[in-house]
C-alpha cells in the first residue's frame, strides 16, 4: 500500500505537468482574474505589438519592453496552475516587463502560426534578440531566472 501511494504521489504530478494544445476537453474554469496587469491578446494585437509574423519573415518585434506571452487553455490543469504565478510576476515587475495571455481556444490561427503544440507554454521576449520558449508548469524560481537572465539583462 506504501508503494502504491509513493507512485501516485510522484506520478500524479508528473502527469499534469503539461497538456497537449489540440486537447478537446474542456473545464468550467477561467483563465484569468480579470486584472489589467496581464493584458489578453489576439492575433492581431500579437501581429501589431509583438510580430508581424505574415509581412516579416526574419524576427522583429515591434515593443520596446521585454514581454512573456502566456498561451493558455481553460480547460488545461497547469495552464490553471500557472496563472496565478504569471498575475503574480505582473504585478511583481510591472514597468520592466508586458506580460500577455493568449487563449489558444480561441486564438486557434496565432497558436499554428507559432507553432504552440504544448500548454501552457510560456515565450520570453526579450527587447533586443531573439525569443525563448519553455513548456509546462515551471516554479516560481525558474520564472523568476528566466526573467533576469533573458529579459532584463543590460
Amino acid at each position: 500500500m506504501k508503494k502504491y501511494f509513493f507512485f501516485l504521489l510522484i506520478i500524479f504530478p508528473l502527469i499534469f505537468n503539461e497538456c497537449k494544445a489540440d486537447n478537446p476537453a474542456k473545464a468550467s474554469v477561467t483563465g484569468t482574474s480579470g486584472n489589467n496587469v496581464v493584458v489578453q491578446m489576439t492575433n492581431e494585437t500579437f501581429k501589431k505589438m509583438i510580430f508581424n509574423y505574415e509581412v516579416n519573415k526574419e524576427w522583429k518585434y515591434e515593443g520596446n519592453k521585454p514581454a512573456i506571452i502566456d498561451f493558455y487553455a481553460d480547460w488545461c490543469p497547469p495552464c490553471r496552475q500557472l496563472s496565478p504565478l504569471v498575475e503574480e510576476i505582473a504585478k511583481e515587475y510591472t514597468g520592466k516587463i508586458d506580460v500577455y495571455k493568449v487563449d489558444t481556444d480561441k486564438e486557434t490561427t496565432l497558436a499554428q502560426a507559432l507553432g504552440i503544440t504544448n500548454l501552457p507554454t510560456l515565450l520570453f521576449i526579450p527587447a533586443k534578440g531573439k525569443p525563448q520558449v519553455t513548456m509546462g508548469a515551471i516554479p516560481r524560481e525558474s520564472l523568476v531566472k528566466a526573467i533576469n537572465e533573458i529579459l532584463l539583462i543590460k
